[in-house]
């Protein structure tokens, strides 16, 4: 990580090199089957999708940093810590309490880059996309 400064030279937020990627992944409908907070007695069976394993557990080996980050309540950090170390994924972090709903607008003094997940588990390839931003 590199000390960013800001105009005046002081210290502000780090920031990872280009070379290394900060990704926060979900794991309801993304890594595993879809399974709602109100039904976690299923969250210890869930089926992982094809590839999300070998796939994040590749750039974790490539020095990227993978932080889980879901709707799944507090109460569910044993189960979905327990799930994610039997099924051998590799992480640095998991964030719970993500809210529930979808439709995210996620704002940052760093950048952001938004990846929806659509049904398999691949390398990650640029394409131009119509974005939201602030008006100038």
């Amino acid at each position: 990580m590199k000390i960013n400064k800001d105009l005046n030279g002081i210290d502000i937020s780090p920031v990872f090199e280009d070379d290394t990627k900060n990704y926060l992944i979900d794991i309801d409908g993304t890594i595993c089957d879809d399974i709602p907070n109100e039904q976690a007695e299923r969250m210890i069976t869930a089926n992982v999708y094809e590839d999300a394993l070998e796939t994040l557990n590749r750039w974790y080996d490539q020095g990227h940093i993978i932080t889980f980050f879901t709707s799944r309540l507090e109460m569910h950090r044993k189960v979905t810590e327990d799930w994610l170390k039997e099924k051998g994924f590799k992480y640095h972090g998991l964030l719970m309490n993500k809210p529930r709903g979808g439709n995210y607008h996620w704002v940052d003094n760093h950048i952001v880059r938004a990846t929806r997940f659509s049904g398999k588990f691949t390398d990650l390839v640029e394409e131009e996309m119509k974005i939201q931003v602030f008006q100038k």
